[in-house]
């Protein structure tokens, strides 16, 4: 079972276990028993932090371009260093495939760490890029100790340097100090104007609802965070403040550019969350349960499938002539569609400026009116700058100008940028026997990364009252309950002649 997916719950193997056997191991057990199984399928535990070094050496003479940096700590032993050995500390990498592919995707970057489930502990980080077709790709990975200021500074430095060097793009991620601290520093490069950050509003609704219980309270804000014009946003603002003027409080403690959609200057795309869970899931499921060299070896083969999959995919959509991903088309084609009626009128022909009159198609009742700018690619309505595609109106301007809509759709969106997404592939690995030699010192397991030590595991219950022992009162005998002597030397196991069982 573990061989078949190492991402098998103890549970599931628990049921399996009393199905076949008629009884049930304690949870611990059968825990154990999975590290060993993936031991032995991936590889030993601790043999793997030392195979790591090799396994870099071997992916970047397949692959020229792979970034790897590897940090250690120094080995203590009796008041000396070691120099024959050192500890694993961080790990940050990425493949020259992802380095090429973001420079087509959306011009943002979602951040976020997940715990490893393996035997010893540690967090991976990621960073997750999303091309025209709303699609999510994994360009950069760490494996740090934890997510504190320190290990997301040495993430995002490197992120910033091998990967995202270019000017204005977008990070999304969710609230922790750690990444506030990491993202302020002059050092690391993502200050504004070289990037800008916004919140992951599902972070920032989860946040919220601690405070202000109840799911209405929660879809006001999430409401107001998707606005995607002004007049919209305090609209659901103005409701907020009369349900509970504290909600509007603690939202103003955060700028607006930072968790709004209206305030962003067109910078997401669209996208408001973080996207992480589906990343880790789609793209990485089992990874975080195996040893560390399994792990980095298991993102290259698991982003090489990816790359073939979406690959072809792109490829047969430009083949057969579609301009645009599906996902635009089906947008355009509704709004081409759209039964309403449209009014336009044209104000200066050079500038295109334009208002459009919106009201049901028998005419009876008016929808509003809105101005469209077809040189700055703005609408009213707030569709057009928010998503970089035109909206409803703004086609109505196109039609009744006789323009191509097409001409006003940002190029992430095309079908060629998509394809150049995934246009270079991965190469296979080099042979282990012909990796190159590494002759630096042994890499060696950090104890503060031990999850589980050997003996009885550590008890987590929470003691209450009559879990406390009254004080200074003498231990007793496991065999008779009396005090002054202890089981080995008590007269009834002398008596009975027996040891212990």
């Amino acid at each position: 079972m573990v061989r078949a997916d190492a991402a098998v719950t103890v549970k599931v193997l628990q049921q399996a276990t009393e199905a076949d056997y008629g009884f049930r191991p304690s949870y611990r057990k059968v825990w154990m028993a999975k590290q060993k199984a993936v031991a032995q399928i991936y590889g030993d535990w601790e043999e793997s932090y030392a195979e790591l070094p090799r396994w870099m050496l071997g992916i970047q003479a397949t692959m020229p371009g792979t970034i790897t940096v590897l940090k250690t700590s120094p080995v203590q032993i009796s008041g000396g260093v070691d120099e024959s050995t050192v500890y694993f500390h961080r790990l940050f990498w990425t493949f020259p495939p992802c380095i090429e592919a973001f420079r087509h995707c959306k011009p943002l970057v979602s951040i976020d760490g997940t715990h490893l489930y393996g035997k010893y502990g540690g967090t991976l980080l990621l960073a997750i890029a999303q091309d025209g077709n709303s699609n999510i790709l994994p360009i950069a990975f760490a494996l740090v100790e934890g997510e504190n200021a320190e290990s997301w500074s040495f993430f995002l430095s490197n992120l910033r340097e091998h990967v995202t060097p270019r000017e204005g793009i977008l990070v999304i991620s969710d609230m922790h100090n750690g990444i506030k601290a990491a993202l302020e520093a002059p050092e690391t490069g993502w200050l504004p104007p070289r990037a800008f950050r916004a919140y992951c509003i599902r972070h920032v609704a989860a946040n919220f609802a601690l405070t202000f219980k109840g799911k209405d309270s929660r879809r006001l804000l999430v409401n107001a965070a998707y606005a995607k014009t002004e007049a919209e946003f305090y609209y659901w603002f103005d409701i907020m403040r009369t349900e509970n003027p504290a909600m509007c409080d603690w939202a103003n403690h955060m700028e607006y550019d930072k968790w709004t959609q209206h305030e962003d200057a067109g910078r997401r795309f669209g996208h408001m969350t973080t996207n992480i869970s589906e990343c880790v899931n789609s793209v990485l499921k089992g990874t975080r349960n195996l040893p560390v060299t399994s792990l980095v070896k298991s993102t290259y083969g698991r982003l090489a499938q990816l790359f073939v999959v979406r690959g072809q995919t792109a490829e047969a959509q430009l083949g057969s002539g579609h301009e645009f991903c599906q996902a635009l088309v089906k947008v355009i084609d509704r709004n081409l569609r759209d039964s309403r009626c449209f009014t336009v009128t044209l104000y200066d022909r050079h500038q295109s400026e334009y208002t459009v009159a919106e009201t049901t198609p028998t005419g009876t009742f008016s929808l509003g009116s809105y101005r469209v700018s077809l040189k700055d690619h703005r609408c009213d309505c707030g569709h057009f700058q928010a998503l970089h595609y035109p909206c409803c109106h703004a086609i109505a301007c196109c039609a009744y100008s006789r323009l191509n809509w097409a001409s006003y759709v940002h190029e992430v969106y095309r079908m060629s940028e998509v394809f150049n997404v995934y246009k270079q592939g991965f190469l296979p690995p080099i042979p282990e026997g012909l990796w190159p030699p590494y002759a630096g010192p042994t890499i060696i397991l950090d104890p503060n990364l031990w999850r589980a030590k050997e003996g009885r595991p550590k008890a987590t219950r929470i003691r209450g009252s009559m879990d406390q022992s009254q004080e200074n009162q003498p231990k007793r005998c496991g065999l008779c309950r009396q005090p002054g002597h202890t089981r080995r030397n008590c007269h009834q196991r002398t008596q009975s002649g027996g040891g212990d069982a």
